[in-house]
C-alpha cells in the first residue's frame, strides 16, 4: 500500500473515520462516540485512538498514514488549524489540527464541514470534474462551499462561504444571526417548518394542523410530504423555499461562475419536490441575454460526504503544501 489518506468527520454526536487509498477508493470506516462532556483534550485522544485503532484492527500502523484531514462545524480558521468556535461541542480558539498532528505524527488539515462536504461532491460526487461550483448544504440551518478554479473559497477572516446568510429578501424574516432577510430564514429545515408553524397558529387550514396537534411540532419533512399529498398550505411553504433558495443560486451565479450547484444535506430528501420549484423559479428569474446556465443538482455522497471529503482534501493540500500541519 503506497498512500494511505484518513478523512475524519467530527460531529457533536459522532466522529466518523474513513481509510481511503491514493485513489480516494474507501478501504474502511468506523464511528466513535464523540462524548463533547468530556472536554477538547478528550475530543483529540477519541480522534487519535479511533484512528490507532481501525487501522490496528486491520494490521495497519499509523506510521502508513499520508495525510489525515478533518471536517469540523462551527467557524474554522483553516490557515492556521485552529476551531474558533462551536455551538455545541466546546470548543474555543482550539488548536485542533497542530494537536492531532502532534498526537499521530502525521500530516493533518482542518476544514470547516460544509467545504468538506463541498470539496467531496467536487471529487467524487454530483461536481466531480468541476473546478468552479458551489455547494449548499440544507439542514437545520444553510451552509454553503464554493469551489473557484479548482480551489476552495476562504476569503478576509475566513468569511467566504456564509452563503445561508445572504440577503434575498431586503427587510425580511428575522435571521438567527441576527440580519433581516437572509435566505436562511426562508429555506433551512427549521425555517420551513417555523413558516409552516405560524400559519397554522394564525388560522390556516392544513392537514398539517393533526400532526401539530399530535406531536406538538412539525418537521420539514412533514412539510414537504403533505406538500407531496397536495396540501395547499404545505405547497405554498415548500415553494417559498425552494424560491429562495433559487433567487440566491441567480446571484451566486453571477458572482463566482459556477458550472454546477450541488444542493446537500436532510432536506434534499425531499428529492425533486424540492428541485424541481428550485429549477423553475431559477427559469423564472435568471438573466435572458444567453441560454447557458449551471446545472442545479442533488448531492450524490450522502453520510460518507465528510469522510471521503477530508481524505481527498488532505491529499490535495499534502500535494500543493496549503493549510497543512506536517509534525515530525
Amino acid at each position: 500500500m503506497n498512500q494511505l489518506y484518513v478523512g475524519i468527520d467530527l460531529g457533536g454526536t459522532n466522529i466518523k473515520l474513513g481509510c481511503f487509498d491514493e485513489n480516494m477508493d474507501i478501504l474502511y470506516k468506523d464511528n466513535v462516540p464523540t462524548n463533547v462532556g468530556d472536554g477538547p483534550d478528550s475530543i483529540v485522544d477519541r480522534i487519535a485512538r479511533a484512528v490507532e485503532d481501525m487501522l490496528a484492527f486491520h494490521n495497519l500502523d499509523t506510521r502508513l498514514i499520508t495525510a489525515l484531514g478533518i471536517g469540523s462545524p462551527g467557524l474554522i480558521d483553516a490557515e492556521n488549524g485552529i476551531v474558533v468556535t462551536t455551538a455545541n461541542m466546546g470548543l474555543k480558539n482550539f488548536p485542533l489540527r497542530d494537536l492531532l498532528s502532534q498526537r499521530l505524527h502525521c500530516p493533518v488539515v482542518l476544514e470547516n464541514d460544509a467545504n468538506i462536504a463541498c470539496w467531496a461532491e467536487r471529487v467524487a460526487g454530483a461536481g466531480a470534474g468541476c473546478d468552479n461550483m458551489l455547494l449548499l448544504a440544507l439542514g437545520t440551518g444553510v451552509g454553503g462551499g464554493i469551489v473557484s478554479d479548482g480551489e476552495l473559497v476562504h476569503g478576509w477572516a475566513n468569511k467566504a462561504g456564509e452563503l445561508g446568510h445572504i440577503v434575498v429578501y431586503p427587510d425580511g424574516r428575522r435571521c438567527g444571526c441576527g440580519q433581516n432577510g437572509c435566505v436562511e430564514a426562508y429555506s433551512s429545515a427549521n425555517s420551513t417548518a417555523a413558516r409552516a408553524l405560524e400559519q397554522i397558529q394564525q388560522g390556516r387550514d392544513s392537514t398539517l394542523e393533526y400532526l401539530y396537534q399530535l406531536n406538538g411540532k412539525i418537521t420539514a419533512k412533514d412539510v414537504f410530504n403533505h406538500a407531496s399529498k397536495g396540501d395547499p398550505l404545505a405547497i405554498e411553504v415548500t415553494d417559498l423555499t425552494a424560491k429562495a433558495l433559487a433567487i440566491l443560486c441567480v446571484g451566486l451565479f453571477h458572482f463566482t461562475g459556477p458550472e454546477k450547484i450541488v444542493f446537500f444535506g436532510g432536506m434534499t430528501k425531499a428529492g425533486d419536490l424540492l428541485l424541481d420549484p428550485i429549477k423553475r423559479h431559477f427559469d423564472e428569474q435568471y438573466w435572458t441575454i444567453d441560454n447557458e446556465k449551471p446545472e442545479l443538482c442533488l448531492g450524490m455522497l450522502g453520510n460518507d460526504a465528510g469522510i471521503i471529503g477530508s481524505a481527498a482534501l488532505a491529499q490535495h493540500c499534502l500535494n500543493c503544501g496549503k493549510f497543512i500541519a506536517i509534525a515530525s
